[in-house]
This record gives C-alpha cells, sequence and structure tokens, in this order.
C-alpha cells in the first residue's frame, strides 16, 4: 500500500517575510503546517541572519519553485566596517579588525568594481555542495574546499548611507550572488575589512514588497480566526497569490478546451501560432476562455507545443 498523503490539497504562493534567527526551513516547515498543506517548498533559502521575502509554494506550485530560484533579488545590506569575521557575517568570529582609512571617493570607486558583469567565488559558508555536503560543513570542520569563480550580475549597487563605521547598501542582483561575499570583498578593497550585521531580501522577481507576512503575523491570525470561531485556513488561503505568478515572465499559449485533454495527457498539440516563440523557449499555457492556468510547454522540433510540467487538476477540464 502506498503511503497516505497528509495535508491539504492546496496550491499557490505565499510571500513570506521571514524572520531573523530562523533557518529558511524552519520557516517553510511552520508555514505547511499552518496551511496543512500535503507539500510544500521555498525557493531559495535566507541565511538565518537574513529577513525578508521567501516565497513558499504550496501544492502544486512546487513544480516551478525553480523558476523563483532562478529569478532576479534585491537586499538591503547593512555592513560594519572594520571588523572581519571567519562567516562574513555577525554570526561568525572575529578574524581581523582594522581601522577606517578611506575616501568617499575610494569607497564610491570600490562599489563601481562590483555593478554589472563580475565573476565571483561564493562563500565557504554557503548552501553549494561539494560531494553531496553544502559547503558550510566542510568550513564548520575547517576544510578549504577549491571553489570557482560564477558569473553574477549586479544590475544596481546604491549607496543608502554611511554612518560611522555602518555601510548600508540597496543590491539588486542575479541568482546566485553572495551578498556577504560582495560586502567583504569591499571590505578588503577599502583595505579596512567588513563583515553583514543586517540583510534583507526586499524583491524576489516582480513580487510585490507590500505582500509580504510573517510568521508571528500568520499565527495572530490563526488565533483570532479561532476566538471568532472562524475558519482560520479560509482566512490564510486569501494571502496566496495563484501559482502561475511564479513563471509571469513567460509568454502565454492559450488552447481550446477540446484540446485540452489530448496536452493533458502529455501529448503534443497544435500551437495556436498566438506569439514568436524561439526554439525550446518556454511558454505558460492556459485552456479556455478563462485562461485556466495548467503548466508551461515549450515548441517541439516539429512545431508542436510540448508540455514540459503539468499540474495535476483538481477539477476536471470542461470540454465542449
Amino acid at each position: 500500500m502506498g503511503r497516505r498523503q497528509r495535508g491539504r490539497f492546496i496550491d499557490g504562493i505565499l510571500l513570506l517575510d521571514k524572520e531573523t534567527g530562523m533557518s529558511s526551513n524552519f520557516a517553510l516547515q511552520r508555514v505547511k503546517r499552518l496551511f496543512d498543506a500535503n507539500k510544500a517548498g521555498h525557493t531559495g533559502a535566507l541565511d538565518p541572519l537574513a529577513t525578508g521575502m521567501l516565497p513558499i509554494c504550496l501544492g502544486e506550485a512546487t513544480k516551478f519553485s525553480q523558476h523563483l530560484l532562478d529569478a532576479d533579488k534585491r537586499y538591503l545590506v547593512t555592513a560594519k566596517l572594520g571588523v572581519r569575521t571567519d562567516t562574513s557575517d555577525s554570526d561568525g568570529e572575529v578574524v581581523q579588525t582594522r581601522p577606517l582609512d578611506f575616501t568617499q571617493d575610494l569607497l564610491m570607486e570600490s562599489l563601481e568594481y562590483f555593478r554589472g558583469d563580475t565573476m565571483q567565488v561564493p562563500s565557504m559558508y554557503s548552501a553549494l555542495k561539494h560531494k553531496g555536503q553544502p559547503l558550510y560543513k566542510y568550513a564548520r570542520e575547517g576544510i578549504e574546499v577549491p571553489r570557482e569563480a560564477r558569473p553574477i550580475t549586479v544590475f544596481e549597487l546604491n549607496f543608502i548611507s554611511l554612518e560611522g563605521d555602518e555601510l548600508t547598501l540597496d543590491i539588486h542582483c542575479s541568482k546566485g550572488t553572495y551578498i556577504r561575499t560582495i560586502t567583504d570583498d569591499l571590505g578588503e578593497m577599502l583595505g579596512c575589512g567588513a563583515h553583514v550585521i543586517m540583510l534583507r531580501r526586499t524583491q524576489v522577481a516582480d513580487y510585490p514588497y507590500d505582500r509580504i507576512v510573517s510568521l508571528t503575523q500568520l499565527n495572530e491570525m490563526v488565533e483570532k480566526a479561532e476566538a471568532q470561531d472562524l475558519d482560520a485556513k479560509a482566512i490564510l488561503d486569501e494571502l496566496l497569490l495563484p501559482m502561475d505568478t511564479a513563471v509571469s515572465k513567460f509568454q502565454e499559449i492559450n488552447l481550446a478546451d477540446t484540446v485540452a485533454p489530448y496536452l493533458m495527457n502529455g501529448n503534443p498539440v497544435q500551437n495556436p501560432g498566438s506569439c514568436e516563440l524561439a526554439d525550446g523557449e518556454l511558454v505558460r499555457i492556459t485552456i479556455g476562455e478563462e485562461h485556466k492556468f495548467v503548466g508551461i510547454g515549450a515548441i517541439n522540433d516539429d512545431g508542436l507545443l510540448a508540455p514540459k510540467r503539468l499540474i495535476v487538476l483538481r477539477e476536471p477540464l470542461e470540454t465542449a
């Protein structure tokens, strides 16, 4: 016998405001439990020190979480200058202290170095894996693992303030960018060292910042609903964004209801030709006049629309 699925079938994306001091997995499991969801996943971990936007995918939305993992991010970071730590953040041990002895001109020149396309060597305290183990586990054992520099893009790096020894920056960057590494490298360029003391993710893809909600707020909503004898889950469900928001950047191909059963059975179907597509370009597939989202696909070598990732429909599609 197969293992019985636990939890509700609920699909959507919650924009969690992760609080400091907790791991992303801890936050994920708490959200899953509050929503009583049968399946959940996050879209790129935040360090325990960090706060801010952590999209949590529930149910069928987990099938598209990779596209948010690959999305651009924006961070607000405060660095303490003059002190370098082994983890490049305030959770680490101090390894060096130096006086601040740089000019405003040198600071601005140094910030310019990080803008645009550059190569970055990932931190040993990252979750990148080597031989199946995350790098931070090797780092905690004092083992240095060779890492190759990887291409990143910093679309914007805005100077916010310098108050005493605390420098605050706003950084819009590509996936795989380590803010702690930028901070450490910047500190070395300034000759004083630096480490992260505050990091807040303010944006993932195009998701609105004003839709984020913390675990504290979620718990308060549940307690208030239960005190008023209301359905707490129904209230929480209103916070969810549609699962196709994870792939909103893809062009839409809308198929007729009559074509839907063939596609949902995994068969390529005729492309209605509603948009110009490059070979292998992913598209968002919707069905019927209501534009019901059913998954993503791409045009194959035969010019047909082939499904790549389809959702499990909770209700049968209506066909003429």
